[in-house]
């Protein structure tokens, strides 16, 4: 069951001047002006302060089903939001016009909405000394300058990979392809501005499997801001239809409190928790268990989470967050201890704390262990885990931030000695977070990377496990 390795088969050369400037209608240069423009227009009506963010982005996705085409969407689109304060009143407007007309219009909107607001004693820009001084490349633009027939084809290879694993692969939910590509201009009145160009790519293939009337579905995908990264599409469609054929024959629990296992992918999404958590608008909302939490032993000594938002190249690296906060790299949790929250300006005020660069959320968070040695494989967590379940899959959104309960319905593998006997459906997992992120035992070598999060797979000593 594990994704130990992706072959790579992307060229990675620069585009050439032509393809770059073909992708875009604006360009850095013109996003700038647009940005000044606006930000003249808030001082023109006498706004005290403005921030001002345009986009622009071109993408392509395709899908294909049995091997004929479902879908092909193409997009183009771009947007300005701007907002204004008057004093410690707020206002946001937004448009997709770029004209000069529409820009006055949508900046006199923000303009009319921040006279009669509320005061809020904790709105405005971030502190100057906060915002980012430096802005080094963080290297999440490359170009995939494939065409229609091009994706089509990349997904139909995945999706036929799939179907030549086994005869039991017998129906499909489809292969997809994602292509992305983006670029910005954030400014504001403290004589702040930035922005650059990113991407994000992706390729999935969803199969299922039949055997003597039952059916099993499960689905893979790969994707980075780097097409060169992404998996081969043949061997993720082999993947991933092996991952159905081994859900076929799945059967129920009893239940009973057991060490769980959470895979990789599953893992990125308690380390999600973890962020929902310890984010600003959860905390001064006091609907977290993590309030007042700081200097508190949350996970084992073994534990770091560390936050590095300057890798170049990874999909979550920033520069500075949505507010131009300059980001940097922290241990969040050292050696099991909750050493930082993830605050935006604003929340950070009602803290009574500093922001963290956090505006818009995390940046290349990676959840790992000082115990995990080169060698702890997926096969070797699951000698770890021993006799217990192994989750490859969740539904449902049972988790209460404020209490840290923790239920879902959960389908996987039963596992005795460190070996997979039989896959296991319609059964729920349940525990409290505070408790499950105290019982980690082990974090596997077996990384992989969901968004801007890094882990491998997860270890917890024991679960309540409830079937039938």
């Amino acid at each position: 069951m594990a994704w130990e390795a992706e072959r790579r088969c992307y060229d990675t050369s620069l585009p050439s001047t032509e393809a770059r400037e073909t992708m875009f209608e604006y360009d850095q240069a013109r996003l700038r002006e647009i940005a000044r423009t606006a930000l003249a227009i808030a001082r023109e009506f006498g706004a005290s302060d403005a921030a001002v963010d345009v986009s622009e982005n071109s993408g392509l996705s395709v899908n294909v089903r049995k091997g004929r085409i479902e879908t092909i969407e193409q997009n183009r689109d771009k947007g300005f939001g701007v907002t204004v304060y008057s004093g410690r009143r707020k206002g946001h407007a937004s448009s997709t016009d770029f004209s000069p007309a529409a820009l006055r219009e949508t900046v006199s909107a923000a303009w009319q909405i921040a006279r009669f607001t509320a005061e809020d004693p904790c709105a405005g820009l971030p502190d100057v000394d906060t915002l980012a001084a430096s802005q080094p490349d963080p290297k999440v633009f490359h170009q995939w300058p494939i065409t229609v027939d091009e994706a089509v084809e990349i997904a139909r290879r995945a999706e036929r990979a799939a179907f030549d694993t086994s005869p039991l692969i017998t129906n499909s939910e489809g292969a997809s392809v994602t292509v992305s590509h983006g670029h910005f201009i954030a400014a504001n009145t403290l004589g702040f501005t930035g922005g650059y160009r990113f991407s994000r790519h992706s390729i999935a293939c969803a199969p299922i499997a039949r055997r003597r009337g039952e059916m099993q579905r499960d689905d893979w995908y790969s994707s980075h801001c780097n097409p060169a990264r992404l998996a081969d599409p043949q061997a993720l469609g082999r993947y991933a239809a092996e991952r159905a054929l081994a859900r076929l024959g799945a059967r129920r629990l009893s239940t009973r409190r057991v060490p769980v296992l959470f895979e990789a992918p599953l893992a990125c999404g308690l380390l999600g928790h973890f962020v929902q958590a310890a984010s600003g608008g959860a905390l001064y909302r006091k609907a977290s268990f993590l309030v007042d939490a700081l200097g508190q032993a949350l996970f084992p000594e073994h534990v770091d989470v560390v936050e590095d938002p300057h890798r170049p190249g990874e999909s979550g690296s920033r520069p500075f967050d949505s507010e131009g906060v300059a980001t940097r790299r922290r241990k969040v949790v050292e050696a099991g201890e909750l050493k930082g929250y993830f605050l935006s300006t604003y929340s950070a005020r009602k803290l009574g704390m500093k922001s963290t660069g956090n505006a818009g959320g995390s940046h290349n968070l990676w959840f790992a262990s000082r115990a995990t040695r080169r060698g702890d494989s997926f096969e070797n967590m699951l000698a770890k885990l021993g006799t217990g379940l192994l989750v490859t899959d969740l539904m449902g959104h049972g988790v209460n931030y404020v209490t840290g309960d923790y239920s879902r319905g959960a389908s996987g593998y039963w596992v005795e000695g460190g070996r997979i006997r039989h896959p296991v459906e319609e059964i729920t997992i349940a525990g409290n977070l505070r408790e499950m992120f105290r019982g980690i035992v082990a974090i596997g070598a077996d990384e992989i990377t969901r968004g801007t999060k890094r882990t491998g797979s997860v270890l917890i000593d024991e679960m309540a496990v409830a079937g039938s």
